[in-house]
């Protein structure tokens, strides 16, 4: 089994898989509702937007874990997320990316060294993870690399 097939659950609690929303590629975020990182969903939204066509997902991991920044209700995420910042791109239930509760996608994302050779668990919210059609991490990005950077979008393309 691959990372596309682990079961998971979206937002609203239905059943799905990572393999329910990459086509061609996706980028896996760790996304908290008050942080400093949250202004990021706008660039999220754009990129999802404008590469949805071309077989282009983002898929969001609501989490807690970092300072206690995503304290919301499945609903009330939801409509932080699509009322202050258009969300549209899919939401998958508050999870945990660190530690024994760890979620097993996070359990194989964090095998993946970022571009400076940094291994294992999430730093903080809005860590990035490129996939490929196949589900295999082509990138990782840290939190404060924007959505938008120009080392991610060129990932991205060389992807589509």
């Amino acid at each position: 089994m691959g990372i596309k097939d682990i079961a998971l659950k979206t937002l609203d609690g239905s059943p799905t898989s990572l393999g329910a929303h990459i086509d061609r590629a996706a980028l896996v975020v760790n996304v908290a509702s008050e942080c400093g990182l949250t202004p990021q969903y706008m660039a999220l939204e754009e990129l999802h937007k404008t590469y949805s066509s071309q077989g282009f997902s983002v898929v969001g991991f609501p989490c807690n874990q970092f300072g206690g920044q995503e304290p919301g209700t499945a609903e009330e995420i939801r409509t932080f997320c699509s009322t202050t910042y258009g969300v549209t791109f899919p939401l998958f239930e508050k999870t945990d990316v660190n530690g024994e509760r760890r979620n097993p996608v996070y359990a194989e994302l964090t095998k993946v060294a970022d571009a400076e050779g940094y291994t294992g668990d999430i730093r903080w919210n809005f860590e990035k993870f490129l996939l490929d059609a196949e589900g295999n991490v082509v990138a990782r990005f840290e939190p404060h690399t924007a959505p938008d950077a120009p080392e991610v979008l060129a990932a991205i393309k060389a992807l589509l």
